[in-house]
């Protein structure tokens, strides 16, 4: 889509008058107060950390053992490269491939670690009460898991790039749908359907939402295979649009806000465990996109982009989330055919993006071709420029390690403080778990950090205390990361040698002064 070039051409009339009629305004991102994020269970003591007399609170204290960032793709959850196994179209365009094939040549990617499914509600739902999976969407799942990878995935509830209405058939009677004003600008879309929307606010279509929402929150709200699920938004693809075209098909305006604002509420009460990410869409349409973001942050669930380069407000947006809040960002990338690399200086359009993607403190990228996936695609440009995708899969999100650990004795109780630092380009989204343990479980003890921390600059440190007699030799420290109250066991971002549980036996480390 070609937003900007529209926008440009836009008469300055019709802008103030959109921008006048606006019942909820976008936010001033930069000075936004959205509160400290979730709270911390068990919070652990932050500092400061004095060592002499007459504030010693860890006297004697030193440091026993440091560790180095990792160089490797860290795969664990809130971040990763996400392969695309369908983004617009459906069924999927596998070639002259079984989907077998062409799900897992893309599943096996061995630099992306998620995985990214989008259908169709037509796809998946007949008749009320009943939700009917496509075969393609079921092997997804089952290649991912025997891959180690989790999936993430949006229904769209309209698709201007399917020849069929989006809603399943049993609704098509009970739900008109109106046509829109304007005219598709890039002249490529020209469907017997036609760019209609239906009236989401009518309540045979309420219902039915509901419904879908129940459904598949009741298989997948919190399952451990799910990385995170796109908010349904009005409009194409779900993305919170109906551009270029000016109208909606609501009534007036504060009908279409009041409309998605309940539907999001139901989303919300539906997807309690399993992050829900809104796409920071300017609200072109008039239907109560801010509102909906607003309320995506203040429930600490994240956000998503469709575009890095069109629209600075999703750039505002992203930048200024709290910490806690993780950032999707789409954006399709070329082939390695020399007439699609987009050369500019030296620089490939691909690579691009990718530093864009950093700049915004990214903890997901997408990999994909639009309307074009394949493995051979995306391998075409791997294969000739490898250093770009490579670096942003070992800088994508948030790469956390325990940089310093210091060991004390206070009135007879030993402690260690831990010194935390983050490697990664984006804030911990979430809130990051610290456990010391014995292999015998005689020893076990944890607490929590605040939300978002460790951040991308300066050390986190926390302090764990022992039961006494306790050596800290042979410990082993482990970490998990809390989002909507659904923790997830992570792999420490270093160097040094890990357990297989992603956990990290301390020992004093060599050379320390």
């Amino acid at each position: 889509m070609k937003r900007r070039t529209f926008l440009k051409a836009a008469s300055g009339s019709l802008l103030l008058s959109q921008l006048a009629s606006a019942r909820i305004p976008a936010h001033n991102w930069n000075s936004c107060d959205f509160g400290t994020g979730p709270t911390a269970k068990d919070r652990l003591y932050q500092g400061p950390f004095p060592q002499y007399v007459l504030e010693a609170l860890i006297p004697d204290s030193e440091v026993v053992m440091t560790t180095t960032a990792s160089k490797e793709i860290v795969p664990n959850f809130g971040m990763g490269l996400t392969v695309y196994v369908s983004g617009d179209y459906w069924p999927m365009r596998t070639g002259e491939d079984s989907v077998e094939k062409y799900l897992e040549d893309l599943i096996k990617i061995p630099f992306v670690q998620k995985v990214y499914i989008r259908l169709n509600w037509c796809n998946i739902q007949s008749q009320p009460g009943k939700l009917e999976f496509p075969e393609a969407w079921k092997q997804t799942f089952a290649i991912t898991k025997n891959y180690g990878k989790r999936v993430a995935f949006r229904v769209m509830l309209e698709n201007p790039d399917y020849p069929d209405p989006g809603m399943p058939k049993f609704l098509l009677e009970k739900v008109p749908y109106v046509a829109l004003e304007g005219k598709w600008k890039t002249g490529h879309r020209s469907y017997p359907k036609g760019f209609k929307m239906p009236r989401y606010d009518l309540p045979a279509y309420q219902t039915a939402f509901t419904e879908l929402n129940e459904m598949l929150a009741k298989e997948f709200n919190g399952h451990a295979d799910v990385e995170y699920v796109d908010a349904f938004m009005y409009g194409f693809w779900g993305e919170g649009h109906t551009w270029p075209f000016t109208s909606h098909p609501f009534p007036d305006d504060a009908t279409a806000e009041q409309t998605w604002i309940r539907m999001f509420e139901t989303q919300l009460r539906c997807w309690t465990k399993t992050p829900l990410v809104t796409n920071t869409q300017p609200d072109w349409s008039r239907v109560g996109n801010s509102e909906l973001i607003a309320r995506t942050i203040r429930s600490n669930n994240w956000l998503r982009t469709d575009s890095i380069f069109i629209e600075n407000e999703q750039i505002e947006a992203l930048s200024n989330r709290p910490s806690w809040i993780a950032a999707i960002s789409e954006a399709g990338m070329t082939t390695g055919d020399p007439k699609a690399l987009r050369m500019d200086e030296g620089v490939t359009a691909n690579e691009n993006i990718i530093q864009h993607v950093m700049d915004i403190g990214a903890n997901y990228w997408s990999v994909w071709n639009w309307h074009n996936i394949s493995a051979r695609h995306i391998l075409s440009y791997y294969d000739k420029f490898p250093a770009p995708i490579d670096t942003l899969a070992r800088r994508i999100g948030y790469r956390v390690r325990p940089a310093w650990i210091w060991s004390f004795k206070r009135d007879g109780t030993p402690g260690l403080v831990i010194g935390l630092v983050n490697n990664g380009i984006s804030d911990v989204p979430g809130i990051l778990r610290l456990t010391l343990s014995s292999l015998d479980g005689k020893v076990r003890v944890s607490g929590s950090l605040d939300a978002g921390y460790p951040k991308t600059r300066g050390v986190r440190q926390a302090m764990l205390l022992l039961p006494k007699g306790t050596n800290w030799k042979g410990l082993r420290l482990s970490a998990e990361l809390e989002v909507k109250g659904v923790s997830y066991s992570l792999r420490w971002a270093c160097q040094q040698k890990l357990d297989d549980d992603g956990s990290l036996t301390l020992r004093p480390t060599f050379g320390v002064p």
